[in-house]
This record gives structure tokens, C-alpha cells and sequence, in this order.
């Protein structure tokens, strides 16, 4: 609010009497799943907890063109001066809801978990993941601070997956933090060896289907195996199908279309 009003909304100061009622309707323009609703509640009462709200469905639920989900009622000032933000966050919640929703459903039948990544915009990540959630995926680790993966990166910087996770185990010990272990690995070879150093966790980066398949028949549920990487629509089904418990995709948040929809005001 405080980015978008500045030091006042000067379109609506200049031209709509201070004492003008109105009553706006959010209008869906399109067809998806609703995300962000119990956030828009919090923004009204942040703002003004004299409007009237009402609220006709609930987080999650599917939604069409047409459809009026919510309805608002009090000063116009206060609905003009919130609406952009309002607009946003719906929008963006139920585009990542929505997506979501549908690498959930194509996954139907298997017991893989749709997680999401730290690829979001900063200062969004905490809606971008309540928005995953609510389109029925779950939650990855939300920063760098509640668990610890081991990346290429990482592996590379330290000399090895052996020596990489001796040296975060070593770390935890001494610190008396909690955290899992989580290792990427990128070939049959690096999993054994990420298995046999204690990995909690281990990451199939980029691997084909069939590496995947094998992997998961060498581990034979002795960790979860998460999959990640060249993740879409088109293969999240058959990566599913090799028995793999996560499958991670960064498109959940960083390329999810926000969903249609606007506010229809009149006087009262």
C-alpha cells in the first residue's frame, strides 16, 4: 500500500467527494483456480475495517468467466485507493494457484508431491508459496536458512558430494541445528555416492526418465528422490511415473499467468 498510495491517491482525492458510498464486484474474466482471498480480507481491515465485505467462495475453489466471488461495500476512496493492490495480489495468487492445480491433477494416481522452488519475485515469496499451497502443492524450503541443499555448485566449491556433506554434517553438529540434507546430483554414479555420505534427500538434476527409473530402483525408498529440472506439463506425468516422492518445478512461480479478473464499482 505504502508503494503504490505514496503521498496520496490523487486521482481519487481530485475528483470523488469524501462521503461517496459505493459497492464494487470482483468480476472473473477467466477460468482457474481462486487464491488470495483470506489475504484481501487482511488488506481491507488493514485499511479500513469499516467496509463490508462478503466473500461468496473460498480459497481454492474453481472459478469461470462470470462468476463474481466477492463483493465490497463503504467508502469509495477506500475501494478505489485499494484496488490495484487487491487486484494484484488475486491475480497472482490464482495464476500460481491455477498452475499449480494442474501439474497436481496430471500427477493423479501416483504418490509424488508437487513442490515449489525459491524462484520467486523478492518480497513475494511468502504469497507465491501460500498460493502453491492452496492449488495443492506443497512447499519447499521457503529461504536458505531451513534446510540445507547441496547444489553444483556447492559440491564443486567444496571438492565433492562426499566431502560437501561431511562438511554440512560436521557444520550441524557443531552448530546443534536440525536441518535435513539435501543433495543434487546429476548422474547414477553421484546418487550412490550422495546415498552412501548420509544424504537426507537426493535431487535428480536434469536427468532423463530412464536415469530417473533407475535411480529410483537403486535407492529402493531408502530416501525420498526428488526430481527437478526441465520440469513441465508435457513430462511431469511420465516423471511421476517412475516412483520418484517429489517433483519440484521453479514455473510454478516464476511463470505462472495471472489469472483475469477485475472490480466493477457503482454508486450506492
Amino acid at each position: 500500500m505504502e508503494e503504490d498510495l505514496g503521498d496520496g491517491d490523487h486521482s481519487t482525492l481530485s475528483c470523488i467527494p469524501d462521503n461517496q458510498r459505493g459497492l464494487a464486484s470482483l468480476m472473473i474474466k477467466d477460468s482457474g483456480i481462486i487464491a488470495g482471498l483470506a489475504l484481501v480480507r487482511e488488506i481491507y481491515k488493514l485499511y479500513d475495517n469499516d467496509l463490508q465485505l462478503n466473500i461468496f467462495t473460498e480459497d481454492g475453489a474453481e472459478v469461470k468467466n462470470g462468476d463474481v466471488v466477492m463483493q465490497v461495500e463503504g467508502y469509495a476512496h477506500t475501494i478505489l485507493s485499494t484496488e490495484r493492490v487487491v487486484l494484484n495480489c488475486l491475480q497472482r495468487m490464482s495464476g500460481v494457484a491455477t498452475l499449480t492445480r494442474d501439474f497436481v491433477t496430471r500427477t493423479e494416481g501416483y504418490k509424488v508431491k508437487i513442490l515449489d522452488t525459491r524462484k520467486t519475485m523478492p518480497g513475494l515469496r511468502h504469497l507465491d508459496k501460500w498460493a502453491v499451497a492452496i492449488g495443492g502443492g506443497e512447499n519447499h524450503r521457503i529461504g536458505l536458512y531451513d534446510m540445507i541443499m547441496l547444489k553444483d555448485n556447492h559440491i564443486d566449491f567444496a571438492g565433492g558430494i562426499t566431502l560437501a556433506v561431511e562438511r554440512a554434517q560436521s557444520y550441524l553438529k557443531k552448530t546443534g541445528k536440525s536441518l535435513k540434507i539435501e543433495v543434487e546430483t546429476r548422474n547414477l554414479e553421484e546418487v550412490k555416492e550422495a546415498l552412501h555420505c548420509g544424504a537426507d534427500i537426493i535431487m535428480l538434476d536434469n536427468m532423463s526418465i530412464e536415469e530417473m527409473q533407475l535411480a529410483v530402483d537403486w535407492v529402493a525408498e531408502r530416501v525420498p528422490l526428488e526430481a527437478s529440472g526441465n520440469v513441465h506439463i508435457g513430462n511431469v506425468r511420465a516423471i511421476a511415473a517412475t516412483g520418484v516422492d517429489f517433483i519440484s518445478v521453479g514455473s510454478l512461480t516464476h511463470s505462472a499467468k495471472s489469472l483475469d479478473m477485475s472490480l466493477k464499482a457503482k454508486l450506492l
